[in-house]
């Protein structure tokens, strides 16, 4: 069975800093792609950025310029480092990763909550 464990959230001020990983466990042959996404209270759930086993990312266009998505297949791991961090940035962050195992799909975190004051 396939896990998907964030770390990192908290409260931080505007301006601050921080940093989320994710780690995969449990038996699965691969990883193809690994992304966070984020919600807001009230709103949907919006990718905010998404890296392939090729090192290719793509970025929302509200986090470019202040984060930075890593991956690495090898430890199972995907990063995030949020920097300049605005209010609106706030909300649970759920990494996510296409695994391919004896069932090959999109597996998600429960989440982890980060918090930026007005």
């Amino acid at each position: 069975q396939v896990q998907l464990v964030e770390s990192g959230g908290g409260l931080v001020q505007t301006g601050g800093s921080l940093r989320l990983s994710c780690v995969a466990s449990g038996s699965f042959y691969g990883i193809n792609a690994m992304a966070w996404y984020r919600q807001a209270p009230g709103k949907e759930r919006e990718l905010v950025a998404r890296i392939t086993r090729g090192g290719n990312s793509n970025y929302a266009d509200s986090v470019k310029g202040r984060f930075t998505i890593s991956g690495d297949v090898a430890s199972n791991t995907v990063n995030l480092q949020m920097n300049n961090l605005k209010p609106e940035d706030a909300g649970v962050y759920y990494c996510s990763m296409v695994i391919v195992a004896a069932y090959t799909g999109t597996y998600w975190g429960e989440g982890t909550t980060v918090t930026v004051p007005d």
